[in-house]
């Protein structure tokens, strides 16, 4: 039913904390695939993680490259990618299940925490909620890079740089791309994702 999709650059040191999310989830997902996109950070933990499949490449082919090539590696019904320096609540997968089971949709979108040291610095500060246990909630009832998509959809599409952008806005692009084929869409008003703001995606996005 469902893969996720574990992607790191420069997180090793963060990336057990994501793992440690999906194997304590109330609904397990079918397969977990982790790459390190030629950084070496990573190398600790397939001992500690056996039950993760990893690619841990030598050379880095950047985030579009190894986004898609990743994408085309994955088998089941759906798929979701998460940054190695983020994690799912508890009971996220869970949710999104439940919550798909009698609509069917393409693409279910989710709410966000903001947590790490950099929450209250954020680019898109007008779409902060109230702070939630000392998070913020981040309202998006758009696309996000950790959506849940049909594979399909996903591979069809493919991941690519978005013209006229700075930054590659990969998950952008695919999500357009998705919905110009036809994708039928929805939102789960829970937050489910927690998106660490930390120094390096704080410098990153600024």
């Amino acid at each position: 039913m469902l893969t996720v999709v574990i992607a790191s650059y420069r997180y090793g040191h963060l990336a057990a904390h994501c793992i440690e999310s999906l194997l304590s989830q109330t609904k397990a997902p079918d397969k977990i695939l982790f790459v390190d996109d030629g950084v070496g950070d990573c190398s600790h933990l397939p001992a500690v993680y056996p039950e993760v499949e990893y690619v841990l490449r030598e050379e880095n082919l950047g985030t579009v490259n190894n986004f898609q090539d990743m994408l085309m590696r994955v088998q089941t019904e759906y798929t979701m990618f998460l940054g190695a320096d983020n994690w799912l609540r508890s009971d996220a997968i869970e949710k999104l299940l439940e919550h798909n089971h009698l609509r069917d949709a393409d693409i279910i979108t989710y709410e966000i925490m903001v947590t790490g040291e950099f929450k209250m610095r954020h680019p898109d500060a007008m779409f902060l909620d109230a702070i939630e246990d000392g998070d913020v909630r981040w309202r998006r009832n758009g696309h996000h890079g950790s959506i849940m998509y049909r594979t399909s959809f996903g591979q069809a599409a493919g991941y690519a740089a978005k013209t006229g952008h700075e930054n590659a806005c990969e998950d952008w692009e695919l999500w357009d791309r998705m919905l110009a084929s036809g994708a039928t869409v929805t939102h789960l008003n829970e937050p489910l994702l927690y998106y660490r703001r930390h120094r390096e995606n704080f410098i990153k996005c600024n």
